[in-house]
């Protein structure tokens, strides 16, 4: 059975900031977003900090976050990232199925990817990972490098408080939308 041992809450930063976001978008009644938390049975706790120090995963976990915006039901994952390469080792087979069910569901699956070299915060599609992810199953580089993503996804800060990724999925309604309308023109 996978195992945690605490590392300091890496990620929680990142985390801190997506949830404050979460609350600016349900104040705003923009979306209900929520934190889905990862199932884990605590073996080693430090009683007098009061910490768990050592613990198991009860069951494979899906997601960081789950809800809907604007009615269209959403899912991601939150990731940070120290270089300007992303080893994709860092998502999990069950966690790329759960979004692929998801997007079949008709709902919209992405990463929030945050570098943190360059402070900089990406909206990375499923269908842009699955092209990553792949591509590493062919073979192929098991990593993906900044600069293979487009610009276009960055994510906006507004007040180095809030990542306001809401606009990204806006425009990939957007582009849905265009994709729809052009393949029922062809048909």
């Amino acid at each position: 059975m996978p195992s945690w041992n605490s590392r300091g809450l890496r990620g929680s930063a990142l985390e801190e900031l997506i949830n404050l976001t979460n609350s600016r978008y349900r104040e705003k009644k923009l979306a209900l977003i929520q934190k889905i938390p990862t199932p884990i049975t605590p073996t080693c706790i430090d009683k007098e900090k009061r910490h768990i120090t050592l613990a198991y995963f009860e069951e494979k976990s899906t997601v960081d976050y789950i809800g809907v915006v604007q009615g269209i039901p959403v899912c991601f994952d939150a990731k940070e990232c120290a270089t300007d390469t992303f080893a994709l080792q860092n998502i999990h087979d069950h966690q790329v199925k759960f979004m692929e069910d998801f997007e079949q569901q008709g709902g919209i699956s992405f990463l929030l990817i945050y570098f943190s070299k360059r402070n900089l915060y990406h909206y990375l599609p499923y269908n842009k990972l699955l092209n990553f992810w792949n591509r590493a199953l062919e073979g192929g580089r098991k990593s993906f490098r900044l600069e293979e993503l487009c610009t276009d996804n960055e994510i906006k800060c507004v007040n180095n408080l809030y990542i306001h990724y809401i606009e990204n999925i806006a425009k990939e309604m957007d582009e849905r939308e265009k994709e729809k309308d052009n393949s029922v023109k062809h048909f």
